[in-house]
């Protein structure tokens, strides 16, 4: 029965003359029109955002350095001591320093200056 009804509206749209051509594509009632708006929505409302937010996110981790203050996804503040290419050191108290991965970094607080270097002036 279900095959019946839908035979017959395809039968009827092919007699209408297909939607009459381009203009049976524009029409808001086309389920391809319908597809095709509701992808260009989530990409401009969800995909595009998210990627750009990641972007800038790795942006970040890669010119962080040390001395700036940061904070952790779990919500640990503290400033950079040390930096590898996969984890970073940072002091969360007066002589406590943790481990933690680049990717567990949420965010910069504030941009800081690298302490200076000792200079060795044993001669």
């Amino acid at each position: 029965m279900i095959f019946n009804s839908l035979a017959y509206a395809a039968e009827a749209y092919a007699q209408d003359g297909g939607g009459a051509g381009a203009a049976g594509f524009l029409s808001l009632g086309n389920p391809l029109f319908l597809m095709v708006a509701m992808l260009a929505i989530f990409y401009f409302l969800l995909i595009r955002p998210q990627q750009k937010k990641q972007k800038e996110h790795r942006q970040m981790l890669s010119s962080i350095q040390k001395g700036d203050t940061i904070f952790t996804a779990g919500g640990i503040h503290g400033k950079i001591t040390g930096l590898t290419e996969t984890t970073v050191t940072m002091e969360i108290a007066d002589r406590v320093r943790i481990k933690v991965n680049r990717g567990s970094i949420g965010g910069l607080v504030s941009k800081g200056e690298a302490p200076p270097e000792p200079e060795s002036s044993k001669e």
